[in-house]
Order: C-alpha cells, then sequence, then structure tokens
C-alpha cells in the first residue's frame, strides 16, 4: 500500500469532454503569466475552485493561456488564481498528525479516480501531491502564487476587474464573471476577552497548531467546541494537562448519515438565503463521538466547562470567579470567509452577512461564492463548483444572445482597455 500519494504517480483522469481516458503528463507544465482577459476568473485552488475549474473544463472552456487566436468564435476562457505557492490549498497547513484515516472521503475532486493510500499518512504529505496531480492531470493551468488584492466593477458596469499582485508585480484581469473559492483558512478567528493582552502564557489558534509535543508538560486551556476543538483535546491531553471551554453544552451524536448531511446544509443555506452570517455546518450537526472520543471522554478529557469571563496574567477567570492557572490558551474558535477583497463590490447585508441564492450573491449575478455557506462543508464543496458554472455559463450564454458582439476575445479586450482608461482618469 502506497505511504502517500508520490507526485507523478497517476490515476484515470476523466476527460474534460467526459470520456474517461488515461494522460499521460510527462512533466509540470510551466504556469503562464496573469491573463489580462477571461471570460470567468477562479479565485483560489483549494477545493471548491479546483472542482469549478474542472467543471469549466468539461463545458468546453479552455485556460485563457491556452485560448487559440483568431477573429473567429472563440470557446469560454477562464484562469484560475491561487495565492499558495503550491498546490493543496488550505491541507498544505495542516497539523501533521491529521491522519488520512481522518479525512478519508472528504477531500475527495471530481474526475480522478484515487490510488489507495496509507490511511497512517499524513494528510500534509499526501493531499498537496494528489492536488499537484489533479491539476496536471486536468490541465487547468493554475497560475500562483497571484494574490487577489480586490474586485470591481468596470467603470460602464458591464464586467469585473479582478486586481492582483506577485512578486512585486501587479495587474488587473478583465472578467465577465468571478468564482471565488478563498476559503478561511487565511481569516482564523480570535474572540476577544477582557484582559487578554496581559497574559503571560502562549496563546495560539488552530491555524498555528502543529503538533502535541510543543504543549508537552503544559496546563492548556482549549477553547472551542468544534471538531478540530475536540479532536485536538483529545490529542494534546495525552502529553498536557487540558481544560475544556466552550461557550454552549456541546450536542453529541453517535452516527451521521447523508440525510443528516442533507439537512445540515439546507440550515445553513437558508441563513445566507436571508443575508445573515452563515453558521458553520457542524453547529446544526453536532459533534460524532468517534472511537478515539469515546476512549477520551472516558479518560475524562471531554469534561466541559462553561466559558471563562476573562483572562488574567497567569491564568483565566471561571463564572464562579476562581482563577485557574494555565501556561496557554489554545484558540480552536473557527474561521471566518476571506472576502476582503470582494469589499468594492459591496455585497454585504445589514444582517452582516452575503445574501445567496445557491452560489450565486443575490445581488451581484456575476459573482458566484463557493466554499462559504452551505458550501464551506466538503459535504456541498463540489455540488457548489458544478452549479456555479452551470449558472455562470449560462448568464454569459444569455448575455451573448442579448448583444450580438465581435468574437469574445476581441470583445473582452476592448473592454479591458476602456475600463482601465476610464479608471486612469479619474
Amino acid at each position: 500500500m502506497t505511504v502517500g500519494w508520490p507526485h507523478g504517480a497517476r490515476g484515470m483522469a476523466v476527460d474534460p469532454g467526459g470520456v474517461g481516458a488515461r494522460v499521460t503528463v510527462t512533466a509540470p507544465p510551466t504556469a503562464p503569466d496573469v491573463p489580462e482577459v477571461a471570460d470567468v476568473v477562479v479565485i483560489g485552488a483549494g477545493q471548491a475552485g479546483l472542482s469549478a475549474a474542472y467543471h469549466l473544463r468539461r463545458r468546453g472552456a479552455v485556460p485563457a493561456a491556452a485560448a487559440p487566436s483568431g477573429t473567429g468564435e472563440a470557446p469560454r476562457t477562464f484562469v484560475v488564481l491561487d495565492a499558495e505557492d503550491g498546490p493543496g490549498g488550505a491541507w498544505r497547513h495542516r497539523w501533521r498528525s491529521l491522519r488520512m484515516a481522518t479525512v478519508n472521503g472528504i477531500y475527495d475532486l471530481p474526475g480522478l479516480e484515487q490510488p489507495g493510500v496509507d490511511p497512517e499518512a499524513a494528510s500534509v504529505d499526501v493531499l498537496p501531491a494528489y492536488f499537484a496531480d489533479y491539476e496536471d492531470e486536468l490541465g487547468l493551468a493554475v497560475v500562483r502564487p497571484v494574490r487577489v488584492r480586490r474586485v470591481e466593477r468596470t467603470a460602464d458596469g458591464t464586467g469585473l476587474l479582478v486586481r492582483w499582485e506577485a512578486g512585486g508585480r501587479s495587474g488587473t484581469v478583465a472578467a465577465r464573471a468571478i468564482v471565488n473559492a478563498t476559503g478561511t483558512w487565511t481569516k482564523p478567528f480570535w474572540p476577544y476577552y477582557p484582559g487578554q493582552e496581559s497574559f503571560r502564557g502562549r496563546q495560539l489558534h488552530t491555524a498555528d497548531y502543529v503538533r502535541a509535543e510543543d504543549l508537552a508538560g503544559a496546563r492548556v486551556a482549549v477553547v472551542g467546541g468544534g471538531i478540530s476543538a475536540v479532536q485536538l483535546l483529545d490529542e494534546i491531553s495525552h502529553v498536557a494537562r487540558t481544560f475544556w471551554f466552550t461557550r454552549r453544552e456541546p450536542v453529541w451524536r453517535e452516527d451521521f448519515g447523508p440525510d443528516d448531511g442533507s439537512r445540515a446544509v439546507a440550515m445553513v443555506d437558508e441563513r445566507v438565503r436571508e443575508g445573515l452570517p452563515p453558521q458553520s455546518v457542524v453547529s446544526v450537526t453536532g459533534l460524532i463521538r468517534t472511537p478515539s472520543l469515546h476512549a477520551a471522554a472516558e479518560r475524562g478529557v471531554l469534561e466541559r466547562r462553561p466559558m471563562f469571563t476573562r483572562i488574567v496574567p497567569d491564568g483565566v477567570v471561571t463564572v464562579d470567579g476562581d482563577v485557574l492557572p494555565v501556561d496557554v490558551i489554545f484558540w480552536n474558535t473557527g474561521f471566518r470567509a476571506a472576502l476582503d477583497h470582494l469589499r468594492p463590490l459591496h455585497l454585504r447585508e445589514p444582517g452582516g452577512g452575503v445574501r445567496m441564492d445557491a452560489t450565486q450573491v443575490a445581488g451581484e449575478p456575476r459573482v458566484h461564492l463557493v466554499g462559504y455557506g452551505p458550501s464551506a462543508s466538503t459535504v456541498g464543496a463540489n455540488r457548489a463548483g458544478r452549479e456555479a458554472v452551470a449558472r455562470i455559463l449560462g448568464l454569459l450564454a444569455a448575455e451573448d444572445e442579448r448583444l450580438p458582439a465581435p468574437p469574445r476575445g476581441a470583445r473582452a479586450a476592448d473592454g479591458h482597455r476602456r475600463s482601465v482608461e476610464d479608471l486612469t482618469a479619474r
């Protein structure tokens, strides 16, 4: 059995046209320069972003760098911009103890058969290599590292301008639509508690965690009631003294089936349809008692405490007013959607969220958010990519019917030139 997914080990790729064929790739493609024009810009190359790129390819779109030149009818074009240095999305940053046995089945990408992997292999080793092979096999031509700084409407309001920076360079891609798949990993949420700045110990977030041994012998306040919180609580309890704090009493479940997942996604979807900030899917599914968590409960590790009221230099103050000495406060308090670059579009509603219709922003049909709200869970990420692409291509086709125009490449290039000139003249 293979310990990892060695880079270069190929699976069965599904041809973008729908016919299965084994694709031979002799060398990784050279990353192209950022194009100036694309019908669709996909921002982010994690699970949801690659899913969107796959469905664009399957529906006949091609990477902008590979678009045929000439004046005849041209295919739709897209480009995937990724801020990471390499493939893998957020999986590149997971802690080493997160094994494939734990993540099995939740990282699948459409169109590539997965070879067997050692369930004890570290996901941080296996999955970036899997994502790299996926990009190569399907010819997605991901451009990285490129950081999108902001997205604006064109001066005439008919298109979008994607402003990017990379290695001291900057530029703009003119697009007709975007699929935003920037995820949440880059925006860890740190709640504030009185006295937090006075704490003399160490504070870290899930995003900072590497291994339990770094906390060996410490007294650790673990904060949070999500899946990562209980998994890491269990892990570090073997080498440190732990105290578990949550705002609400955890809800435990013994199993979790497909119908449960669908109901959870529907509940989160209802919030974003109303323009409210999305809840995490786990907040409505509850926590699953795995065998390891049953064992942790028997060791007394899962004895939950109400959230402390404030922080003092050497510990935390409990709801009873007692000072509990701790050396480390470990915040497993989740993440927020990385949407700052979309601020110029003014997508947020008064309720604080973005009003959504499935993946489509209700007030801006050219913008789709995948990995946001119901599609933030792997239950819905791949499906979201497919739905976003279907809606975008339908929108572009409708626009083309209403406005007979020159070939797409010529029209987009002209629109880009005029938009940049207009913005520069302001």
